[in-house]
């Protein structure tokens, strides 16, 4: 089988890569490194094929896609505070661009596309856990862009017969997420500022909830979506089916870590979510597919790296 992994250089897609690579599968690689970093792929070098352009430009991804029996497409400006910030460019990558994806895999003949979608699209509801037959509320312009592009992979397989899949993320986090950038998830900035012997914020009360989903069972989801019967636009949630505060995410984190410092408590953040949880039964019914890594086993995974990074690099 030949896959094309959209943003194969950032934290979930190169983790994607080197799943299919170790199984044999031959990978293409469509990043513009804007926000993928090319370290992600070295443990690959010279087994993948690397595609460098942007997924706003159509003839470039035409030229990812050709050859390509399935697309996972990752790529995207993930963050919501980015979206906020810059609602513009955002919407040209998270929605023009998964338009000129699905458009060039239809046009190859691609069997399926496997969309990375997002738990954000739920908006802030206190009906919990949240299921796929819910409506969409979404709080930010990356949010909406998810759901949008949820609407034309399930367009595109009415319409075109392209066979796709849209799955939910939950609050991913492992090695290789980017603790530096100014729109970085709340884990590799917890790690990083204990393990540096820095206090790290905690926006709002901390008292928020999140269903917290290790980086491998995301990774078996995506690889489980690209088999089996025909999805025709299926939504699907992804990850544990349990939730925690980030306070007690902070707490387990010092346990883990052994250093404990006070966290800073900031304001709330604009388009943020209070409680977030995942019901997954609709995940195991259509794929097959189970969480195998619990929350304080990713952590410790995950910690663990980021030790091994920081030592190697003073």
């Amino acid at each position: 089988m030949r896959y094309l992994v959209t943003g194969g250089a950032g934290f979930i897609g190169s983790h994607l890569v080197q799943a299919l690579v170790q199984r044999g599968d031959s990978v293409v690689v469509l990043d513009d490194f804007s926000t993928g970093r090319r370290e992600n792929l070295e443990a690959v070098a010279g087994q993948v094929a690397v595609v460098e352009g942007d997924i706003t430009d159509l003839p470039t991804v035409r030229r990812a896609v050709e050859g390509a029996d399935c697309v996972l497409h990752q790529a995207a400006l993930a963050s919501v505070q980015r979206s906020v910030d810059d609602p513009l460019r955002s919407n040209a990558v998270n929605v023009q661009g998964t338009l000129h994806v699905l458009v060039a895999a239809r046009d190859a003949g691609v069997r399926r596309v496997v969309f990375a979608a997002s738990s954000s699209v739920y908006g802030d509801t206190e009906e919990l856990p949240k299921h796929e037959g819910m409506s969409a509320r979404p709080l930010s312009p990356y949010a909406l862009q998810k759901w949008v592009g949820e609407q034309y992979c399930k367009l595109f397989s009415d319409l075109y017969g392209l066979d796709s899949v849209s799955l939910r993320y939950f609050n991913v986090f492992g090695p290789r997420q980017d603790p530096h950038s100014d729109y970085a998830a709340v884990i590799p900035i917890f790690i990083t500022r204990l393990l540096q012997r820095a206090a790290p914020h905690i926006y709002g009360d901390g008292e928020q909830s999140r269903d917290f989903t290790y980086i491998d069972n995301v990774v078996s989801a995506n690889l489980k979506a690209c088999d089996g019967a025909p999805k025709r636009g299926d939504v699907v949630n992804i990850a544990c089916g349990a939730r925690y505060t980030l306070n007690e995410l902070y707490r387990t984190l010092v346990q883990v870590i052994g250093k404990h410092l006070e966290p800073r408590y900031e304001a709330a953040r604009p388009g943020d979510v209070r409680h977030s949880m995942a019901d997954v039964s609709r995940a195991r019914a259509l794929l097959g597919w189970e969480p195998q890594v619990d929350f304080r086993t990713g952590l410790e995974r995950t910690v663990e790296w980021y030790r091994r990074l920081l030592s190697t690099s003073r």
